[in-house]
């Protein structure tokens, strides 16, 4: 017997703005900030349904995890390519930026292989200074 297809996510009010958060979003956001932002259209939204919708999203392919160190999970549009973060000290806000040291695993002790990596450059945000 075949495999029965996924089924096809509805698009719901809900849904439509979530996405509208990280359409007008260019960094990576908590769900607490995904939630405040939504809202504005959908008053009744609340976090649970925030965490339902990233679910679907992420396995969808249309937004990716940050994961910082030591921190709770963000989540930005995917497609954006190789880059890294910056997160403000004083405001918690996480953003993207261009570029890379490039060939990092000349940096790596002899015989370690790289797959990837993530560099986070810490300080303090252009609206905080």
């Amino acid at each position: 017997m075949p495999a029965k297809p996924a089924p096809a996510i509805r698009n719901t009010q809900q849904r439509k703005a979530i996405l509208g958060v990280f359409e007008a979003s260019h960094h990576p956001l908590s769900p607490e900030q995904i939630l405040d932002a939504a809202k504005e259209g959908q008053p009744g939204l609340g976090i649970a349904t925030v965490y339902r919708e990233l679910k679907r999203l992420c396995e969808a392919g249309d937004i990716v995890p940050v994961q910082l160190p030591g921190e709770a999970m963000r989540y930005e549009r995917a497609g954006h390519g190789h880059h890294h973060h910056f997160k403000c000290v004083k405001c918690d806000g996480v953003f993207d930026f261009e570029g890379c040291l490039g060939n990092v695993a000349s940096l790596l002790p002899k015989g370690f292989k790289h797959q990837s990596h993530e560099i986070i450059v810490y300080g303090t945000c252009a609206d905080c200074r």
